[in-house]
């Protein structure tokens, strides 16, 4: 599959994954979102599914140790179940369609969620139990689906009433945490690649090396400034991804 790749192809896949990167390493989030609307115009739907979490799951591990010292991994446990129990039913969706599906439904929940988020859309009550695992049990759906795990999280927490750093730190680790269990669900369904898995592994020197440097950008009292900045590339990579430009 690498060998298929043309260079500027080849080129195109790993600014995306450095971009990617440089915004998860000062938001916490975005790195599918970012990603896979520009890997889906090269990649088939599993073949970019299979290189994000491969890239995404090494690359933000040096920023782990600080998000759990900030965050509360307890909500983890709640989250992970919901998703666990629904990711198989996600990826026998994104079985029954056709390529351009993954990618309408790619940009889709990306402009969704920003959507929202530029409404302003606030939630004042108290965060439940009842409520993190419903976010987990949709989580789960647009992971297998679209290759999403974190739109569902990220408008959890990002309308909620918690810290920058608590949102940073939450989502960080919940990703972390999908992208583990994303993997052997894939080779369940008989969808991994040998091309997509090496893809996946050459890409994490550039995602790493945006995650590195995105974490030092990251300044709490700057917390307006880096949303901005990351919807606005989240925004562009969805809009470019849509099918209608090919």
């Amino acid at each position: 599959m690498i060998a298929g790749l043309e260079t500027g192809q080849f080129a195109l896949i790993a600014a995306a994954a450095f971009t990617a990167g440089l915004v998860r390493g000062f938001s916490g989030f975005g790195t599918a979102m970012i990603y896979l609307p520009i890997a889906g115009q090269v990649l088939s739907p599993f073949a970019a599914i299979t290189t994000l979490v491969l890239m995404d799951i090494v690359s933000p591990l040096p920023n782990a140790p600080r998000a759990w010292r900030e965050g509360e991994p307890k909500d983890l446990i709640r989250l992970g179940t919901g998703f666990v129990i629904a990711l198989p039913l996600g990826i026998w969706l994104l079985t029954q369609v056709p390529a351009e599906v993954f990618r309408y439904a790619v940009s889709g929940v990306a402009l969704v969620l920003l959507l929202c988020l530029g409404l302003g859309l606030r939630y004042r009550g108290n965060l439940g139990r009842p409520m993190i695992f419903g976010t987990g049990l949709l989580s789960g759906i647009t992971a297998g689906t679209a290759g999403l795990p974190g739109p569902p999280v990220i408008l959890l927490y990002m309308t909620s009433a918690r810290p920058s750093q608590v949102v940073r730190a939450n989502t960080l680790l919940y990703l972390i945490l999908s992208d583990t269990v994303i993997l052997p669900t894939l080779a369940l369904f008989g969808r991994l690649d040998g091309g997509a898995i090496l893809l996946g592994l050459l890409m994490i020197l550039p995602c790493g090396a945006g995650n590195i440097l995105g974490a030092r950008f990251f300044r709490p009292g700057h917390e307006g400034l880096y949303r901005r900045v990351a919807y606005a590339l989240i925004a562009l990579s969805a809009i470019s991804g849509l099918p209608l430009w090919d």
